[in-house]
């Protein structure tokens, strides 16, 4: 390839662009931008790194997403037993949040020999840069003017921890689109493939309203609440696959009591969401009292009313 190299410039061919910087992923150090790693170049992905979306994507304060996902040449993802892809030694997952076609930040996790490692980068000009400590950013979104919070590194491992080791939440078989699945496979990133029932869209309303609630709870709390995760000692498991109405917060009384219950005695009062504990904190975005405890500084109208009307047809 040296030797083509100056051939291919006297013939006014462009010289391929650098390769993903894999030493960077799987190293110690901690790279000051985000173009360090080589992810996009030109404003394009480079090789490897493939865009993907999600059915039911996570609530963020209503910024837009782009989602990718880079696997190293040789390596390839699969599928857990659970639907979770398993991505291998040397991927990485780059989520870049913007309002319409400004990028606020970009979030990366690289799974490194020891395991997955994330960093946050907030957006100067045309690259980002490390803030591990997290920031705030002044922005406008949807017409909202928020104090846009950009989590540090131990806040990512709240949210990202299942059993105390920090992994990938958003990639899993029932929330992936089939068609970016379909391309993963063609191009060599994934092998297998899984049994799962997709996720309705959220705003799908030939959907059953019970359905599409579900989904947005699996999404927007169960990587927390669930036996794995930084509340699993709430006894709140708000999975996908969670069977058991107590669980799942039916007449489920709180485990510790406090101004964040509202008052009211169930997670979920059956027939009554303006009386049930999982929608007042919901609707609330006071630091104690809102759940999600993080990632958002405003309330998500709509699936505030999705979850309502969700509790509004089960039977008192």
């Amino acid at each position: 390839m040296r030797r083509l190299l100056p051939i291919l410039l006297l013939l006014g061919a462009a010289p391929l662009p650098a390769p993903v910087a894999t030493d960077l992923i799987v190293g110690e150090t901690l790279p000051a931008r985000l173009s360090d790693f080589r992810f996009f170049i030109d404003g394009r992905s480079n090789a490897r790194v493939a865009p993907y979306a999600l059915i039911s994507p996570l609530f963020s304060d209503y910024t837009d997403k782009d989602r990718f996902v880079f696997v190293p040449a040789g390596q390839t993802a699969s599928y857990a037993a659970d639907g979770r892809v398993l991505f291998p030694v040397g991927s990485a997952i780059i989520k870049t949040f913007r309002s319409g076609a400004t990028k606020i930040e970009t979030r990366v996790l690289l799974h490194r020999p020891a395991g997955w490692v994330a960093l946050p980068y907030v957006w100067q000009g045309d690259d980002a840069v490390l803030k591990r400590a997290g920031t705030r950013v002044p922005v406008t979104v949807a017409g909202r003017a928020i104090d846009y919070a950009v989590p540090n590194v131990n806040q990512c491992k709240e949210c990202h921890a299942s059993n105390g080791k920090l992994v990938p939440i958003g990639p899993k078989a029932s929330n992936l689109q089939s068609n970016d699945t379909e391309n993963w496979r063609r191009t060599g990133f994934l092998t297998g493939s899984a049994t799962a029932v997709p996720f309705p869209r959220f705003d799908d309303s030939r959907a059953p309203v019970a359905s599409r609630a579900r989904a947005y709870l699996d999404v927007n709390c169960a990587h927390c609440h669930s036996p794995a995760g930084s509340a699993s000692n709430s006894g709140l498991y708000l999975s996908w696959e969670t069977t058991e109405p107590t669980a799942l917060g039916v007449r489920k009384t709180p485990v510790a009591a406090g101004r964040g219950s509202g008052g009211f005695a169930y997670a979920i009062d059956p027939g009554q969401p303006g009386r049930s504990i999982m929608v007042h904190r919901m609707k609330s975005t006071e630091p104690g009292v809102a759940m999600p405890e993080l990632g958002r500084a405003t309330v998500h109208d709509e699936g505030v009313k999705l979850v309502s009307d969700w509790i509004a047809t089960m039977k008192k």
